[in-house]
């Protein structure tokens, strides 16, 4: 690639909402002022997809690169292989996603969200010679995706094809889950950038508790939670740029200075001493690997699985329902609830239809885990005992 870009990229998934339910929508004056805060302190990667912020997304951050902003960045999207029926498809969605975009082309065109089941798709329906007739085209400039499976299948994938860049989740819960540490290497021999999603786990590994807390304040030296978790990543030499999804001008001032301070292959014996014993933390209060990516979503019954999972993280964490059951009761108990409350639905209203499996990326078995909510914050059941 002839892109030189930051090592701190903008994720757009996670801009800076108003509202609630089928109410909720982008902030746009402060999610477009935060963009271009962070294109004009040097961030120059924006990463966007089709089905971020209920297929808004692409539409914000069309105009958040006006007035001059796009010749700045790289922009990147992804290209939605669920959606496809017909090998035309992926022409289809590329034209309108250019359109939200306003653009003539995106400088990295991502398959998105890459599995077994998917990559049989972009097989069964030729979407790699679709994107390269984009690409011979001008519409696209580098061919890449974002993977959610295992390494055996990453693998597979790196070498069925000669990628310009793969997208990967990789932090320091998941070195042996997803592509693994494993795939990164791999990746980095067969000489592909990664780029990085999920550095900080959905925001979990800057939850500070008593345990974490006690770590970083007898730390060798003095990193915030987020500095520790973010200068991990940076120290692998194959990671060419770090997403992060900011959604406050505290968090882009944080991270860039995080990234102004990282290189590759810094960190001490004594940094990963830290870095493990954060590691150990977290696991522990972690039962669900849930990221809030809200992929799963819309549920067709209405439930709001993302929030549902938290509030189970919730009861692990802190052993007790006490805290979040105000939360759960203030989701719709009752189709009827749904009316008023469309997509805000408690975990009882799962039918275990089992649509939400597929499009989980990181693979949680939502339907069991819905009980184990129901059995908590419904039944009153002691966390301990369901989890």
């Amino acid at each position: 690639m002839d892109w030189s870009t930051s090592v701190l990229g903008f994720g757009c998934m996670r801009l800076p909402t108003v509202g609630e339910g089928d109410a909720k929508k982008i902030d746009e004056p402060k999610a477009i002022e935060q963009i271009r805060y962070g294109i004009d302190s040097g961030i120059n990667y924006v990463d966007t997809a089709w089905p971020y912020h209920n297929k808004t997304s692409e539409t914000l951050v069309g105009k958040a690169l006006l007035d001059g902003y796009r010749e700045k960045v790289c922009l990147v999207t992804k290209a939605p292989i669920w959606v496809y029926k017909v090998s035309e498809d992926f022409d289809k969605c590329l034209q309108i996603q250019l359109e939200k975009l306003q653009t003539d082309h995106v400088d990295i065109y991502l398959l998105h969200a890459l599995n077994k089941n998917r990559f049989a798709k972009v097989k069964e329906l030729k979407v790699l010679e679709s994107a390269i007739r984009a690409k011979e085209q001008g519409l696209i400039k580098y061919i890449g995706f974002s993977f959610h499976g295992n390494y055996e299948m990453f693998r597979d994938i790196i070498d069925a094809f000669d990628w310009d860049i793969c997208q990967i989740q990789f932090n320091y819960l998941d070195i042996n889950s997803q592509a693994t540490e494993k795939g990164l290497i791999y990746a980095g021999e067969k000489n592909i950038p990664v780029i990085i999603m999920e550095p900080l786990r959905g925001g979990k590994l800057v939850r500070e508790t008593p345990q974490t807390k006690e770590i970083i304040d007898n730390a060798h030296v003095k990193r915030t939670l987020a500095d520790w978790a973010l200068q991990f990543v940076w120290n692998y030499p194959q990671v060419r740029v770090v997403l992060s999804g900011m959604n406050t001008l505290e968090m882009i001032k944080e991270n860039i200075e995080s990234a102004s301070n990282s290189k590759e292959n810094s960190l001490t014996p004594e940094d990963f001493k830290v870095i493990w014993q954060l590691r150990d933390a977290y696991q522990g209060m972690m039962v669900v690997p849930c990221t809030q990516c809200e992929y799963c979503m819309p549920c067709s019954s209405g439930v709001d699985i993302p929030t549902n999972l938290r509030l189970l993280n919730e009861a692990a964490w802190t052993g007790s329902a006490k805290a979040m059951q105000v939360w759960f009761d203030g989701l719709a108990q009752t189709p009827d609830d749904l009316k008023e409350k469309p997509n805000s639905g408690a975990a009882q209203l799962c039918i275990e239809c089992n649509e939400c499996l597929d499009k989980c990326p990181q693979s949680i078995q939502i339907p069991d885990e819905m009980k184990k909510v129901v059995a908590i914050y419904q039944d009153g059941q002691d966390p301990k005992g369901v989890i």
